[in-house]
């Protein structure tokens, strides 16, 4: 076999080979690439294995983030849930991922992260802390509304007896769901991305992917979320609701919206993302039915050091999330983006 760089004219293959592939996710298809490239500005490296008749029989999308404050690190990908090998054989796995050694050591760059949600055999380190959360779904949205609890369905009639409506769209609906987003990110200590990053996304693919949101009955947004569909999947990435409308529940009425809309447009499952077993977001999910499916995030480390901790839960980072909570969220929005671009 052979191990390559992606080039321009290797897309075509590239993206057929994610289409026929059982493992591919849709964060591996080449349109990623470009809306990384374009909304944040990274190098990307992009590796694929050939075989002898010059067909590609693996690939490896990878993204290096740089920055002195959180390091010189690559990621499988960065900002998804998923990414990382995905192969015909663990042999050309164990060769992606010696190219990815090398590329990464040519580069200075200090640990490795794949995005996995099946494990691999090629001898690095892993966790398992995360999972995602995934329901079947049947042929139509009355079925799906028949198999949940009274309790259930209460609580998505709340908001709609409370004069609630959703609509789903694409880029007209895109201030509304990031002016619910920037706030709930605001609110969760968390740096927000820039509008332009998801308006690349909805252009990079604008047969898959949707923004629903949710609004009072004088037109107030109260809930958002982004969609992105990939063969029979329906994945929701971002979801985000405001505070001061929880008592309505609005994003009870989102997830109904968007669940309903799956079932209508033929997608069999729904991903609700990765959450971390027992804590808010995972109850929150499994009371839908979604079950939890387990992921594997594989590491590279340079020397053998210790596991990254890149996330909020690390005690180094809590003061700066209490600050960034009270900040104006002009303020967050204006800076949040050049921040975020490196927080994987």
């Amino acid at each position: 076999m052979t191990i390559r760089y992606y080039e321009k004219k290797d897309k075509q293959a590239w993206d057929d080979y994610v289409m026929r592939s059982h493992d591919a996710r849709c964060y591996h298809l080449t349109g990623w690439k470009d809306v990384i490239e374009q909304s944040f500005g990274h190098k990307t490296w992009y590796l694929f294995s050939e075989d002898g008749r010059g067909s590609i029989n693996g690939i490896l999308p990878l993204v290096q983030l740089k920055s002195q404050l959180f390091g010189n690190f690559a990621v499988s990908l960065p900002y998804f849930n998923y990414g990382g090998l995905c192969v015909d054989s663990a042999e050309i796995g164990a060769q992606l991922a010696e190219g990815a050694i090398r590329c990464a050591k040519e580069n200075g760059v200090q640990h490795i992260e794949l995005r996995q949600n099946m494990p691999i055999d090629i001898g690095w380190q892993v966790k398992t802390s995360k999972v995602s959360m995934s329901l079947p779904m049947p042929p139509t949205p009355g079925a799906l509304w028949e198999s949940f609890p009274s309790k259930l369905r209460s609580q998505v009639q709340r908001p709609i007896k409370e004069g609630m409506s959703a609509v789903l769209g694409r880029e007209e609906l895109l201030e509304n769901f990031y002016r619910v987003f920037s706030v709930n990110m605001r609110d969760l200590g968390t740096p927000v991305y820039s509008k332009e990053f998801f308006r690349c996304i909805l252009r990079a693919f604008p047969e898959s992917s949707w923004i629903c949101t949710v609004s009072t009955k004088d037109g107030q947004p109260a809930a958002a979320g982004f969609l992105v569909g990939f063969k029979d999947t329906l994945e929701i990435p971002w979801a985000s609701s405001l505070r001061q409308f929880n008592r309505h529940s609005p994003n009870m009425l989102l997830y109904w919206t968007v669940l309903s809309t799956g079932c209508e447009k033929g997608y069999r499952s729904f991903d609700f993302g990765r959450s971390t077993p027992g804590e808010g977001t995972f109850r929150f999910k499994e009371q839908w039915g979604a079950k939890p499916v387990q992921l594997y995030w594989h590491y590279w480390m340079k020397n053998g050091q210790k596991l990254p901790e890149l996330n909020p839960r690390n005690p180094k980072y809590r003061l700066a999330i209490n600050i960034w909570k009270r900040l104006p969220v002009s303020v967050t929005r204006l800076i949040g983006p050049s921040i975020v671009k490196n927080l994987p």
